[in-house]
């Protein structure tokens, strides 16, 4: 899966994905229904992490299959919405 970009993409989309949803499903009702605002504070930071790798990645994916702006700039919407990620990688699957 690591061998080339779109595996990598993959790999990271998936790692961004569940961040994403622990962000929204775990750390966010920890912070504002049991008053503990640490979760978010990590899991935000992790979070942030991963994204900007995952932007690193659509990049690289980009330049190495000659993606469209269009296609890449899909890839990242998708990154936004939850379970985008996730749709994302069953796309991709094809072309790795």
């Amino acid at each position: 899966m690591l061998n080339t970009p779109v595996g990598r993409l993959r790999l990271v989309g998936m790692i961004e994905g569940i961040s994403y949803l622990v962000l929204l499903g775990i750390a966010m009702p920890l912070k504002y229904y049991a008053d503990f605002p640490q979760a978010v504070k990590i899991v935000g930071a992790l979070h942030g992490i991963f994204f900007v790798l995952f932007l690193l990645a659509v990049a690289h994916v980009m330049i190495d299959r000659r993606w469209s702006l269009f296609r890449g700039v899909g890839a990242v919407v998708a990154s936004l919405i939850p379970f985008g990620t996730f749709v994302l990688d069953r796309q991709l699957r094809s072309e790795q």
